[in-house]
């Protein structure tokens, strides 16, 4: 069983007193600063000049750049995106930690994959949200908390655990549980579920049942309510209830149709070839393309977007989103 963390065997004593710089103030920056001060922490922010600067000024933060905040703070959360993690942190965070400071990361990518090897005195940690970050502000608000992973990559104080859980109790995520993982486990469970399951695996598996219900003559907008639109009540039941939850409240068709016919659709062929692409993020080879793709430039993503933007679905699903929401 998981080791599970809540608000009850969590203290925020470790950060009392210190000074903690958020660097980045996009949505998961902007909802962990504001719940830290909310938890009555003493928070900074770090970022580049522009509308996150005046954002974060205008909404009562002290603003740096991200290598004058990094100089000022006992704990860092580095919250910039993993991609630009690595350059920023050579020239901006890395030359500005002070001894025995706290860094905090939302995903394991860059130090799981080698892209930043944080050096010994530090403790390195990771509390990892598991929501986006206007759910993390909202949850907080509403007294709840989303829940989160935490993880010790190096424990230089002998206090890491301690740092992690209370800045996972700060940003709310000890109201609703937080349980201990590793670096590896987070980055890699992360990568595969995006890749198979929930963008990858989801978003071809909307477009293919839409285009069959196309290519066999129906209409393109009753398609895409069937294909598509539902699909949300589906993942909201799910989300809810749980899978048999959901099963219980579709019709008994819906039920015996999808218990019957799902597993023929989804073999154990699909779960062979999610297997396959999964070792590739475990091997770290997904991560090197990833990388390589992005310092070329993002032509390759550019295209793929694009290819994704020119499908007729979504076509269908914007005249369709417009009865809906009058958008």
């Amino acid at each position: 069983m998981a080791k599970v963390y809540l608000d009850k065997d969590v203290s925020l004593e470790p950060l009392e007193g210190k000074t903690l710089a958020v660097a980045g103030y996009g949505i998961q920056g902007r909802a962990q600063a504001l719940n830290l001060r909310d938890s009555g922490l003493n928070v900074i922010v770090g970022v580049r000049k522009g509308k996150s600067w005046d954002l974060a000024e205008k909404e009562g933060f002290k603003v740096y750049s991200v290598g004058d905040a990094v100089a000022e703070a006992d704990a860092v959360l580095y919250l910039l995106p993993d991609m630009a993690q690595p350059d920023v942190w050579a020239r901006e965070v890395e030359p500005n930690l002070k001894e025995g400071a706290v860094v905090n990361f939302a995903h394991g990518f860059a130090i799981h994959y080698g892209l930043i090897k944080p050096r010994k005195e530090l403790d390195v940690v990771m509390v990892a949200p598991k929501a986006p970050g206007a759910a993390v502000r909202e949850e907080y608000l509403k007294g709840k908390g989303a829940p989160a992973l935490v993880a010790i990559y190096q424990d230089y104080s002998g206090m890491a655990k301690e740092f992690a859980l209370a800045i996972a109790k700060g940003i709310g995520a000890t109201r609703s549980g937080v349980i201990e993982t590793t670096f590896a486990e987070e980055t890699e469970t992360d990568l595969i579920g995006e890749q198979n399951v929930l963008v990858g695996g989801l978003m071809e598996l909307l477009m293919k049942g839409w285009e069959t219900l196309v290519d066999m003559g129906y209409q393109p907008e009753v398609a895409y309510f069937e294909a598509l639109n539902e699909a949300k009540l589906i993942m909201d039941l799910i989300w809810r209830y749980g899978i048999k939850g959901m099963l219980d409240r579709v019709s008994v068709t819906a039920r015996y149709g999808g218990l019957t016919v799902g597993p023929k659709v989804l073999d154990d062929g699909v779960k062979d070839r999610m297997r396959r692409y999964a070792e590739r993020v475990v091997s770290g080879e997904f991560a090197r393309e990833w990388v390589k793709a992005y310092r070329n430039g993002g032509n390759k993503l550019d295209d793929l977007m694009r290819r994704v933007e020119s499908h007729p679905i979504e076509k269908v699903g914007h005249r369709v989103r417009k009865l809906i929401f009058g958008e």
